[in-house]
């Protein structure tokens, strides 16, 4: 087993990339999971004859589960160990990947999938949690370089793996393929993670509820919002009142995160360093940006041009191939330089490529040409990845470590829910518009009336990367002193 370690300088180069390995498989299984089932979606509808509305439910009872409790499960892992909470979280999240494959009605489908959720969040903050205390600064380039290989190549894999199972052996694969790999990231966690050595820290429960309270009121909001049509105030508790009163509660964590006595949950002087800001930001648009560009892209590809879901996967697929070889690459040497050096054209690219790919999406366009642009959202995303976490991480001492881990994965889920809100929105209000614009002209109009429409929804996650262009632009060269 392991001993216990404490974090750099004592580093011991093989000891550390180890236990990197066992903590990519788990994290790579977890995100994997958030984009996994879009693919599956019609199977699982026909399968458990379940409408539109309830089988939305299946991704947002995951994503609620996973966001919010994410700033927790950051301070539970400082507080009872990294590791052991890796450990809790990946048992759960199997057992709860077993349970989604044996489900034959969508409640429990849906209740599985919630249980699911809460697993990842508490693995995820622990992957972040493991590096910045396993690896100090001048080798922690390369470990987030593939960390950021592995959260942008799962997210777009999600749909080729989703398409393949269910065309080869079915929906419920899509969910027994984690058991093999959990299998896996457990005994390499048992054998090569180290126990760090626990933080000593007191629980401000009262910040636990409020910031619980107000995570589920305005993740539920924003996931809700789209089946109501996001009517303004429509019943007692409707998607905008909920997310007021998520703000609000937010509103009041803030201030009690000023004022309590106790040790914070979220330590708000985190924030007056300038690159931890701006990484948390800039990683909302992230989240944002990756969680809505595949779905547009992938109803274009099977809806109007015919493909299967393998096949649509496969044509997106060099986002994923392109980053698998350039981030890890990138990863070695990110630490040598300004954080903005590649961030700033990552989000160039990856923003300018999805516009691209908005603007080429016609009933006739030559598929070949899709591949181009394709590529290009790869390249940006590996650069994107690592430079981020790198800059959220440089100043958090071992003690932060935790919280800073939380904060930094609730920005990106709480970008990553917004995306899943909002395109769902944009693609049915752009594709209902163009569809009206042609009705005279006869079904044959139809096709290209829907790949317009979802060009233009597409335009949304290429516009938020662009915009993010403003806030990496001001990352610096991070300074030496720790935040205290």
């Amino acid at each position: 087993m392991p001993e216990i370690v404490n974090s750099p300088p004592d580093f011991d180069r093989k000891t550390a990339w180890r236990a990197l390995w066992a903590l990519v498989i788990g994290f790579f299984m977890i995100l994997l999971d958030t984009t996994i089932v879009s693919t599956a979606m019609p199977a699982i509808m026909k399968s458990l004859d379940a409408d539109i509305s309830g089988i939305l439910w299946i991704n947002s009872a995951y994503l609620l589960t996973f966001a919010v409790p994410l700033l927790i499960t950051g301070r539970l892992g400082d507080r009872f160990g990294p590791r052991n909470i890796y450990l809790i979280g990946l048992l759960i999240f199997a057992l709860a990947s077993l349970w989604c494959g044996l489900s034959d009605s969508l409640a429990s489908l849906t209740i599985a999938r919630a249980v699911q959720g809460l697993g990842a969040a508490m693995i995820s903050p622990q992957a972040m949690t493991l590096i910045t205390r396993l690896f100090p600064y001048q080798h922690r380039g390369a470990a987030m370089g593939l960390w950021g290989a592995v959260a942008g190549i799962a997210t777009l894999l999600g749909p080729l793996a989703g398409g393949l199972l269910v065309d080869s052996v079915g929906w419920e694969w899509i969910f027994f393929i984690n058991l093999p790999i959990a299998v896996l990231s457990f005994i390499m966690l048992l054998k090569f993670v180290p126990r760090l050595a626990p933080q000593a820290h007191s629980f401000d429960w009262v910040g636990v509820a409020l910031s619980a309270l107000a995570m589920f009121a305005l993740v539920f909001g924003i996931q809700e919002g789209d089946s109501t049509n996001w009517e303004p105030f429509i019943g007692p508790l409707s998607s905008w009142h909920m997310i007021v009163l998520g703000v609000a509660l937010f509103a009041v964590f803030i201030w009690w995160q000023s004022k309590t006595s106790k040790e914070p949950l979220v330590p708000l002087r985190l924030f007056k360093v300038r690159n931890f800001s701006l990484a948390n930001v800039a990683i909302t648009c992230m989240g944002l940006t990756i969680s809505t560009m595949a779905l547009p892209m992938v109803f274009f590809l099977q809806n109007v041009r015919g493909l299967t879901p393998t096949q649509s996967a496969l044509m997106i697929s060099p986002m994923a191939i392109v980053a698998i070889f350039i981030a890890p690459v990138l990863g070695k040497t990110v630490n040598r330089f300004n954080p903005r050096t590649l961030a700033v054209p990552g989000f160039f690219l990856i923003g300018t490529a999805t516009v691209a790919y908005a603007l080429m999406m016609h009933s006739d366009i030559a598929l070949w040409t899709l591949l181009i642009p394709s590529a290009v959202q790869g390249i940006g995303s590996a650069m994107i990845w690592p430079s981020l976490s790198l800059a959220a991480t440089k100043n958090l001492t071992p003690r932060d470590a935790g919280a800073g881990s939380g904060i930094y994965n609730t920005t990106r889920q709480i970008g990553s829910v917004l995306g899943s809100a909002l395109i769902a929105v944009m693609m049915e209000a752009r594709v209902s518009t163009e569809i009206l614009k042609v009705q005279t002209q006869g079904p044959t109009a139809i096709p290209e009336a829907t790949a317009v429409g979802l060009g233009q929804a597409l335009l949304l996650p290429g516009f938020v990367a662009i915009a993010a262009i403003l806030v990496v632009a001001f990352l610096n060269v991070p300074e030496k002193k720790k935040v205290s």
